[in-house]
């Protein structure tokens, strides 16, 4: 797929009475795993209908999460499913849209900054140390052909590495804390 419009251009995707999608942009034929990558992508695009013109976007989005859905890995719990169900038609319908926007919204930013203190931890910390040792065990069973053997520190070593350790994941769980709040 071709990416020669800036990101913030919006892609016009037409949608054809045979249902294939047509891409104005690639002036290719697309799927909805086209369309999904796309979202992922962060590329703005709208789907008219061929015929009549009509902006028909949000059908086919929703149209790709039943796929996403039916494929097994499901994200939208059953329940959930029947809450949102019965919103239909609600005096608080109205309401639902902004509220999930900005829920979903929230929950993003939180993602990244877990993302963000995890990749912290195992660039240095206790993650990034065990990582460091394993993989030294691995470059020296390499090497040899040996079976790697067990660098086994002193017992006194032990104890304060462990401490270090506890250290270091409680202060992991505070940057985790902070960021649920």
């Amino acid at each position: 797929m071709a990416a020669s419009a800036p990101k913030d251009d919006v892609v016009i995707i037409k949608k054809y009475a045979n249902r294939r999608l047509y891409n104005t942009e690639s002036s290719t034929y697309i799927t909805l795993e086209h369309l999904a990558v796309m979202v992922r992508e962060k590329r703005e695009f709208k789907v008219l209908d061929a015929k009549s013109g009509e902006d028909i976007t949000h059908n086919v989005l929703t149209q790709i999460i039943m796929e996403e859905e039916s494929r097994g890995t499901t994200m939208l719990p059953v329940n959930f499913l029947r809450q949102l169900i019965g919103m239909y038609g609600d005096s608080m319908q109205s309401m639902v849209p902004q509220y999930l926007e900005a829920s979903l919204e929230a929950f993003q930013r939180n993602q990244s900054q877990f993302r963000d203190a995890m990749a912290g931890a195992f660039t240095s910390g206790p993650f990034a140390e065990l990582a460091r040792r394993n993989m030294e065990l691995f470059q020296g069973a390499a090497a040899t052909g040996a079976k790697p053997k067990d660098p086994s520190p002193a017992e006194g070593d032990t104890k304060s590495e462990l401490a270090e350790l506890k250290a270091q994941l409680a202060a992991l769980q505070q940057k985790l804390d902070k960021l649920g709040d």
